[in-house]
């Protein structure tokens, strides 16, 4: 024990930690690189030198994203080892392969690709750099699915047989990848990557709109962005309520925890806005609900029964506080980037989308929105699998490596001060390098007048006689 925190507590905060720093990246790139594509394909097609600086701009940022990706990857991985070695002997002949084949199919495709599409246009031509682009895409959304598929398989397990030494050994891999939570899984996740990505353009012109209103690439930016909230917000509440159907059939008691659901209501289950979970006596104290809601959300009619965490051993019950408030985190900015969307489509029909000012301010006030909406959502799906790391065949207790509290506290205190070290330092100029224009006005005889800060000088005019002709 170390101030009552015991090896599995600290190594399970461990792992926490450095999954919450390097999930944020990948999202990010996820969306990021598809972004990149679309900018470069609509470069190519009407040679509309906006989509070229984005194209540009963007592509700055995703490098060293991507980057501080594969860095903060490498060095969560180690902890099966350390942390979780049994859970590694154990689970290995299924998860090691599927890791393996995201390395091998997904990641080298996109760190392959990477440099002709940060520095090869000019080198290669136009048709292959594009291909190279949409390779460095296509890879990451092959990364996001050899992972979902290896995490979904913790979630839902099917397709193993168990050996004599307790290994989970493969019968069937299209079982093991396909399993039943990995397709509502795959779809959730990649929508949210492309959502943060949104609202992280949508801040970054906004604040340059506030700046100078006539700024092209910003007001182009900004465009596309509102159009993705208008449209993928709905699409991704859809798949979310897709999903939480899916978690209900296979984990249940997940479900209940998140809907602070402590008992069977028979054929009126309420749904919580709000409460406070009270584990010890098994309640939600003040708690604002609406009756029937929460039969109609979960099982779309009103008179079904939705089983209570009183109807599962205590044991088996995750966190009901966390995953409860993670949830609802989630869940409210979805709704608040729907309607953020639906006012950007209200400024638009209005023609108003660079003129106003408010929608901007609270554009740039979400930016960040999809990150945490993507750590509330993985909290939620990882914190509410306890007491499992395999769902319902492997306990986390189990799964831990003979480590001593200290050690765990030693790595566990170093890996806070170097991320915030190296990932802030890295975070810092990711912000100094959006708070810049996508496209630096240039000086020199030829480019005509500068607009800087909303002063425009007078025209250079070009002399009739050059000394030296």
């Amino acid at each position: 024990m170390l101030d009552g925190l015991t090896a599995e507590t600290l190594a399970r905060l461990q792992f926490a930690f450095t999954v919450s720093f390097h999930i944020i990246f990948p999202a990010f790139s996820i969306g990021l690189a598809s972004y990149l594509a679309v900018l470069n394909a609509l470069w190519l097609k009407t040679r509309d030198e906006t989509y070229l600086n984005l194209f540009n701009y963007w592509k700055k940022i995703f490098a060293v994203a991507f980057g501080m990706g594969v860095v903060s990857g490498i060095v969560m991985s180690y902890q099966f080892g350390t942390n979780w070695s049994v859970f590694s002997d154990k689970a290995g002949p299924i998860v090691g392969p599927l890791m393996a084949y995201e390395v091998l199919s997904a990641f080298f495709l996109e760190a392959g690709f990477l440099g002709i599409m940060l520095f090869g246009r000019e080198r290669v031509g136009e048709g292959l750099h594009m291909f190279a682009t949409a390779m460095v895409a296509v890879g990451t959304l092959m990364s996001a699915t050899w992972i979902l598929a290896v995490n979904s398989w913790m979630q839902t397990p099917q397709g193993y047989a168990l050996a004599e030494n307790g290994q989970f050994v493969p019968e069937d891999w299209l079982a093991i990848i396909f399993n039943p939570s990995f397709p509502y899984r795959l779809v959730h996740m990649v929508l949210a990557a492309y959502l943060t990505v949104a609202f992280v353009v949508a801040a970054v012109s906004a604040l340059h709109l506030l700046r100078d209103r006539t700024d092209k690439e910003s007001r182009k930016a900004f465009s596309m962005a509102m159009w993705m909230a208008l449209l993928v917000t709905p699409i991704q509440i859809v798949a979310g309520d897709m999903h939480g159907i899916n978690t209900l059939e296979h984990q249940p008691v997940k479900v209940a925890a998140m809907e602070g659901h402590f008992d069977s209501h028979g054929d009126n289950q309420p749904l919580a806005l709000f409460g406070i979970p009270n584990e010890q006596e098994g309640r939600l104290d003040y708690a604002i609900e609406v009756p029937y809601l929460g039969s109609l959300i979960l099982t779309h009619t009103l008179h079904e029964q939705i089983a209570g965490l009183n109807e599962f051993p205590k044991d088996e019950w995750p966190p009901v506080a966390i995953v409860f408030f993670s949830f609802r985190i989630m869940v409210a900015i979805g709704f608040a980037m729907l309607g953020l969307g639906l006012w950007g489509a209200w400024a638009r029909w209005r023609g108003k989308l660079y003129d106003a000012p408010w929608l901007h301010r609270a554009a740039v006030l979400m930016g960040p929105a999809g990150f945490i909406a993507v750590l509330a959502g993985w909290i939620t799906t990882e914190v509410g699998r306890q007491p499992y790391t395999v769902y319902g065949l492997l306990r986390t207790a189990d799964s831990l490596a003979p480590v001593d509290a200290p050690a765990v506290a030693a790595s566990l205190m170093a890996f806070v001060v170097v991320y915030f070290f190296i990932f802030g330092a890295g975070t810092f100029y990711i912000l100094r390098m959006m708070n810049k224009r996508p496209a630096t006005p240039r000086l020199g005889l030829r480019d005509g007048p500068i607009r800087t800060a909303g002063i425009t000088p007078a025209p250079q005019v070009e002399p009739d006689f050059i000394p030296g002709e």
